[in-house]
Formats: C-alpha cells, sequence, structure tokens
C-alpha cells in the first residue's frame, strides 16, 4: 500500500515552488495525505497571505474528493446548494474548492494525497500542478465520477445516458413509417398521384 511521506511530499512542494518562480509567480503550496490532513506547506516571499489557507482548501479538496478539483467544477455548478452542505459538514476540515490548482496525488492505482496551489491565475496554479506531479512520476488519470473505470485527464469524460427503450421504439416506428411513404411516392404512377400519397399520409 502506497503512503505519502514528509521527503514526498517536501519533494512535491519545492518542485512547485521551483516551476512557479519560473513563471514569475509568488505562490503557496500545501500537500496532505489522504485523509485531507496537512503533511507540508509553504508560502513563498511575496505569496499574499491568504494563499496558503487557499492552497490547504485546494489540497484537502483534491484529497477527500478524490478526484482533482476541476473535475468537479461541473458536479458543483449543478449542484451548488449540495457543495455548500459538503463544507458545513461536522467532518469537514477546510471548504471544498471545485477550481483549477486542486490536484490528487495518485501512485500505483491508490489516492495517496492532494496538492494545492494558490498565488498565481487558476490556468497557471493547475499547470504548475499539473507539471510538477507529472515530472515526479505520479499518475494524472482518474475515473469521471459515476463512470466505473473511464479515464478523464483534464476533464471528467462521462458517456450520454443511454436512451429509454420506449424513446428507441419511437425512432424506429418513425423509420418506417419514413421509409414506406418513401416507397410510395417513388412506385406512383405519376406526380400528381404522389403529391395525393403525400396528402393521404399526412392526413392520417
Amino acid at each position: 500500500m502506497s503512503s505519502l511521506t514528509l521527503d514526498a511530499a517536501d519533494e512535491i512542494v519545492a518542485a512547485a515552488l521551483k516551476r512557479a518562480r519560473a513563471l514569475g509567480k509568488a505562490v503557496s503550496v500545501a500537500v496532505v495525505d489522504a485523509g485531507g490532513f496537512v503533511v507540508s506547506v509553504r508560502r513563498c516571499d511575496g505569496a499574499r497571505p491568504l494563499t496558503p489557507d487557499i492552497a490547504r482548501a485546494k489540497a484537502y479538496t483534491a484529497a477527500v474528493m478524490q478526484r482533482p478539483g476541476k473535475m468537479l467544477k461541473k458536479w458543483q455548478e449543478s449542484q451548488p446548494v449540495f457543495f455548500a452542505q459538503l463544507s458545513q459538514l461536522p467532518g469537514a476540515a477546510l471548504p471544498i474548492m471545485a477550481t483549477e490548482g486542486s490536484v490528487t496525488i495518485k501512485k500505483d492505482g491508490e489516492i495517496i494525497g492532494g496538492l494545492g496551489i494558490a498565488g498565481g491565475t487558476a490556468d497557471e496554479d493547475q499547470r504548475v500542478a499539473d507539471e510538477v506531479l507529472e515530472s515526479l512520476g505520479y499518475e494524472m488519470e482518474f475515473a469521471a465520477w459515476g463512470v466505473a473505470g473511464t479515464a478523464a485527464g483534464d476533464d471528467a469524460k462521462t458517456r450520454s445516458p443511454e436512451r429509454p427503450e420506449t424513446a428507441r421504439n419511437a425512432d424506429g416506428a418513425e423509420r418506417e413509417r419514413n421509409a414506406e411513404h418513401t416507397e410510395r411516392a417513388r412506385n406512383a404512377d405519376s406526380p400528381e398521384q404522389a403529391r395525393n400519397t403525400e396528402n393521404t399520409e399526412k392526413g392520417a
């Protein structure tokens, strides 16, 4: 069973700070374990005062929800009340933040923690998190919510639900009627008879 050690967390944090500096961004970086408990947090010089707390919340979300925050955005948009209640649960240590810069740490097929980046733009935070974890050999694919075994990289890939049997049957009947109408029109003796056939069909 894989676990997130302090050395591994510090390696992730150091790499993230280095990558952010290369982009000219002052950020805070947080790494938590699979239960959402903080393993390592660092705020670089010049990073805004609130960024460590934001980074922790992002890391917490990625760990306890077991999906990157970016994958949770559509779910949050469709069920805002549910997500608001999640943050109010007695066991919720931090707010649930469905946003960029919140990436689940996965190794050997197991969720072992979460990484949070705060201080850049949404895209920059996401870029730093993705590039660092990928460069360190962590897995970057996660099954889409509600679709077992379907991998979804940056965004959830969801299958359209199958249409009900009644809808499929109705479509089949409609196609048969259209085919019958076309055949009758093709076999008509004259254009006038074809028009009469069409009018009869419409009257039915």
